[in-house]
């Protein structure tokens, strides 16, 4: 049961506190340290076995590390008398830091106040969460933009974070995570990250296979749209990512919606193929549906995540 605790404990401080300005986070960690490599590697030739080499070794380090503290935690808590509560305690804290629900809820909400108030507000605001640029977008290409990185972020943020904690515990889930901020950082297909980034986006993309169905599996099921399933899977792989599309394709089915279509980044046009056939207008209203389904989601994979955890104890 303490294993189970230091999840729920985790992700309560996740829904209540989010992500604090003033707590040091270790994927601000991860993006310095991926960044001083690709400024050391990403130059000269082979430049996609550099970034290969990169990015297996801060994966297998997290991996490494957080495994090393935990057990060391452990040992001084038998030493110490507190058994296994020093390791539980900094399973938490992992956990929370692991976990992006709650701030990325709470930025789509202002992403939608904020464009009430004023384009440019909106496109300032939209700028928080999304990589695509946003000097041109309109009012309705901004609630889309954050729609599909709610759904999306619902994957990578919390329900892909949740999955490897439940398939190889505390470890996986923070090795996960640099996984998914190598990609974030380096895994885009423009010149300067073609090469170095192919084999994060790579990874990324395999160790996000499995959630991403498992997420839009979800939001359909807390939605009461299961039937609409078969659609979402064949949607979702129109996407230029093979797991992006399917939580995308799960809300455009929820919103009856269309999300997709051209996107420029880093300065160069991207087209994404549409998802959906309503081209209608985003509202709040909206917003606050897929908020409620994020929710929904959530709450559903902590619940099996806590019971793999209990289970595997036993």
């Amino acid at each position: 049961m303490s294993r189970v605790f230091s999840l729920l404990a985790g992700w309560l401080l996740d829904l209540l506190l989010g992500d604090p300005a003033w707590l040091p986070h270790p994927v601000v960690g991860f993006g310095k340290l991926i960044a001083a490599g690709e400024k050391r590697w990403n130059k000269g030739e082979k430049r996609r076995r550099k970034g290969a080499l990169l990015s297996l070794f801060l994966v297998l380090a997290s991996f490494g590390i957080t495994l090393a503290l935990l057990i060391g935690l452990r040992n001084l808590g038998e030493k110490s008398g507190c058994g296994v509560w020093l390791e539980r305690f900094a399973e938490a804290i992992l956990i929370f830091c692991c976990l992006a629900g709650t701030t990325l809820i709470r930025e789509v909400r202002e992403v939608f106040r904020a464009v009430d108030r004023s384009l440019e507000e909106g496109r300032t605001q939209v700028a928080r969460i999304v990589g695509r640029d946003t000097a041109r977008l309109s009012a309705q290409e901004i609630r889309t933009a954050a729609l599909e990185t709610l759904a999306e972020n619902l994957n990578d943020g919390v329900i892909a974070p949740l999955f490897w904690l439940a398939l190889l515990g505390v470890p996986g889930m923070v090795a996960y995570k640099m996984i998914n901020t190598l990609d974030s950082m380096i895994g885009y297909r423009n010149e300067r990250y073609r090469d170095f980034g192919r084999f994060a986006a790579r990874l990324d993309d395999a160790a996000g296979w499995i959630p991403a169905r498992l997420t839009a599996f979800l939001m359909l099921l807390v939605s009461g749209r299961l039937r609409r399933i078969a659609w979402v899977h064949e949607n979702g792989g129109k996407h230029l990512s093979p797991n992006s599309g399917h939580p995308e394709a799960a809300l455009a089915a929820i919103l009856d919606c269309r999300f997709g279509g051209p996107h420029d980044y880093f300065g160069e046009e991207v087209w994404k193929p549409y998802i959906g056939e309503n081209d209608r207008q985003l509202t709040t209203a909206d917003m606050q549906r897929a908020v409620r389904v994020n929710r929904g989601a959530e709450i559903l994979m902590v619940i099996l995540a806590a019971a793999a955890r209990f289970f595997c104890t036993l």
